[in-house]
């Protein structure tokens, strides 16, 4: 199998983030400026999409990194020099609510099938690019004979003892949907969330939880040092520990998955040249370099035909996994993001 590249989704972007945001007041017409995560990521990208991009269209592609509020800032300021956004879906809906993004001009697609694209995955004003998962791990060691199969024996402290991790309110959200499906909710029964039921079986297990983590590489780092036995983590990160010959494995039953996509500013100084990139980089053809890279799901569905088995066994999105999993309901968590920042602090303080 090949070795993965990057260290994991939440890593690559922290240290994006850290690079300044690149104003260009003046460019060339064949240019186009991406928001992108930074880092490695830009490597694989180019690679995989951005060199073909160009050599098909003679258009280049620069990127820069910037936060979801500078975004929102410099959309506001009337000043953004980005013609494409890429970054998790929630980040766009929030800028398409704020009327900052063009529809996505599927019917104008010639390179890329929007019949292709997982249907979940396609939106007036975005389109997904990737998805990935919040997944349990286990420790094998820890569980040699048998490991908590669903979230409901995740919780169970007492038939699988052990110190377990889950997610921060500073990780992007907490694990209202995880705890719920404990809880008895069925994933298609989860939204709108009670709050309410969600905490009280956040209560139930908080005694096993040495502590919440706020960043990828944390979660990483609690499984590898053996700080915890369990943990929900995103796939990519436990991955590489796998893939380095940490005793760990991932229990894919009732997966979290998750989206990262394209969007197109209004203030884009190339509007038809980003369409024409959001087309080209939504064909299958150009999703596989970096899915075998980055170890994610395509969004194109006839791109799975094209990677290899030992990477569909580990890769959120495909068809062997797909059925185990649900779709994170970005809208709502838009929609009550304040009222849940709130309720964490208060509980995770009482």
């Amino acid at each position: 199998m090949t070795k993965p590249i990057v260290t994991g989704r939440r890593a690559v972007i922290a240290g994006a983030l850290a690079t300044p945001f690149i104003w260009r007041p003046a460019r060339a017409a064949q240019q186009l400026v991406i928001r992108t995560t930074g880092g490695v990521y830009d490597d694989i990208m180019r690679r995989s999409v951005y060199d073909g991009f160009t050599k098909a269209t003679g258009i280049e592609v620069v990127t820069a990194a910037a936060t979801m509020s500078k975004l929102i800032a410099m959309y506001k300021a009337g000043g953004a020099e980005f013609d494409i956004i890429d970054t998790g879906d929630s980040g766009l809906l929030n800028l398409e609510r704020l009327g900052a993004l063009l529809p996505i001009d599927y019917a104008s697609w010639k390179y890329g099938n929007p019949d292709e694209i997982i249907k979940e995955l396609k939106f007036p004003y975005r389109v997904g690019s990737y998805v990935y998962a919040t997944v349990s791990t286990y420790n094998k060691q820890a569980f040699p004979d048998k490991h908590p199969s669903n979230w409901a024996e995740f919780w169970d402290i007492k038939a699988f003892p052990g110190p377990r991790s889950l997610p921060d309110m500073g990780s992007g959200q907490p694990p209202l949907e995880l705890a719920l499906i404990a809880d008895g909710v069925a994933p298609d029964k989860l939204y709108p969330i009670d709050l309410d039921r969600a905490f009280k079986s956040l209560t139930r297990i908080r005694p096993a939880v040495p502590k919440f983590w706020d960043t990828g590489a944390l979660s990483a780092q609690m499984l590898s040092d053996k700080e915890v036995v369990l943990s929900a983590v995103w796939n990519g990160r436990v991955q590489t520990l796998i893939d380095k010959g940490a005793p760990l494995a991932i229990e894919w039953n009732q997966n979290m998955i998750q989206v990262q996509a394209y969007g197109v500013p209004k203030l884009s100084s190339n509007p038809k040249g980003a369409q024409l990139f959001v087309d080209y980089a939504s064909q299958a053809s150009a999703q596989v370099g970096y899915a075998k890279e980055l170890r994610y799901g395509p969004s194109n569905t006839k791109a799975y035909a094209m990677l290899p088995q030992d990477l569909l066994d580990i890769m959120p999105g495909g068809p062997k996994y797909r059925d185990l999993g649900f779709y994170q309901k970005i809208d709502w968590w838009e929609d009550n993001r304040d009222r849940v920042t709130k309720a964490w602090s208060n509980w995770v303080l009482g």
